[in-house]
């Protein structure tokens, strides 16, 4: 099979950790018989520095042209002065909307070689966790109405948060058809104790919780749920939140697995193509010292064999090859705590070298 996939490269370690997936899905290409084609578009911070603007309407086209695209990160302090417009991260949300991407898709697993590196006592996480995040992604807040104005203490900033019914219900049923496939448990996410647009959430949550009687549904607001995140993940299985909560509450499940480095993403349209990317940052201040951890994007490229190509077992290798080389003791810098630290190019090496055999 050949696919043509769209690389998104973008600032700091960005590319370092782009070109390390790459160099996975060339040895899984060989393996399996695949062609991979890879282009690659300016966006962020490079593509202010290249043409003046965060997202090129060359890479818009290019991306929605591709079979696929993965994303490294974007952003960095060299345009942290910019107006909201010309930030980098401005281009995070323009790719999303013009490829229609509304889900989410974030797991966060504790792998057992990895449960030292998690910051919660060992009594917490000695069954582990396996939780997946589906957040919504082109709505609420990122997307409302926003500005500044005169107010009753003058000058002020607002930013607004909205959700339709289609919105909310889109991405709920997403979720429930997601916890079908696991362990048939949802949790969803809201403040309705305060908010209008929770509240609509909430009740169409229930509505459509009627058509999934084999699913475990249940409402968390959202305070408890970043307390219960480090109380007790193990209660969690499928996650649905909003596009703000679940960045939040995201990065926070990140952290408790031992390294925001190790946590992928997805971000769908409901179709097979889609965006995929670490969730982590840009991480400027360690790009170019081959300290960056690629196992994130490496199993964002594992998501996009699954979920744009139906490569199943092709993405079962990559993830397979991951958790032999951690359970080897191969680490980098993030999680090396003490053992010998891998550069970015080393640890991509020891994850071919699985794939190899």
């Amino acid at each position: 099979m050949r696919y043509t996939i769209g690389l998104l490269k973008g600032d700091g370690i960005g590319p370092e950790i782009v070109d390390s997936a790459v160099r996975v899905l060339k040895a899984v290409g060989k393996k399996y018989g695949h062609e991979f084609i890879f282009t690659p578009y300016l966006i962020g911070g490079a593509a202010i520095d290249e043409c003046g603007m965060p997202l090129p309407e060359e890479t818009v086209k290019g991306c929605l042209a591709s079979d696929s695209v993965l994303l490294g990160a974007v952003g960095g302090p060299k345009w942290d002065g910019l107006p909201g417009n010309l930030r980098p991260e401005k281009a995070l949300l323009g790719i999303r909307e013009a490829m229609g991407l509304f889900i989410n898709l974030r797991p966060a697993k504790l792998y057992p070689a990895l449960k030292a590196e998690c910051p919660l006592r060992e009594d917490i996480v000695a069954q582990g966790f396996d939780i997946m995040i589906v957040r919504e992604l082109t709505g609420g807040i990122y997307f409302g109405e926003r500005g500044y104005r005169n107010g009753k203490y003058g000058e002020e900033a607002y930013d607004t948060e909205s959700y339709s019914r289609m919105e909310i219900e889109r991405i709920v049923r997403v979720a429930f058809e997601t916890a079908r496939k696991r362990r048939k448990k949802l949790t969803s996410i809201d403040k309705a104790n305060v908010l209008e647009t929770s509240r609509l959430w909430r009740k169409i949550v229930h509505e459509i919780a009627a058509e999934y009687p084999d699913v475990e549904a249940s409402d968390m607001l959202v305070d408890n749920a970043a307390m219960q995140l480090v109380r007790n993940p193990a209660q969690f299985d499928v996650i649905v939140t909003s596009n703000m909560f679940g960045d939040i509450l995201s990065d926070e499940a990140s952290q408790i697995t031992g390294s925001i480095g190790m946590l992928p993403s997805a971000s769908l349209s409901g179709g097979s193509c889609g965006l995929y990317e670490p969730i982590h940052g840009s991480a400027p201040d360690i790009a170019g010292t081959g300290k960056a951890n690629p196992i994130a994007t490496i199993l964002s490229a594992a998501m996009m064999l699954l979920y744009a190509f139906s490569l199943n077992k092709e993405s079962e290798s990559i993830v397979n090859a991951v958790d032999k080389v951690l359970e080897a003791g191969l680490r980098t810098a993030d999680i090396a705590r003490g053992k010998v630290a891998l550069s970015t190019d080393e640890m991509t090496d020891a994850i071919i070298r699985e794939l190899s055999v």
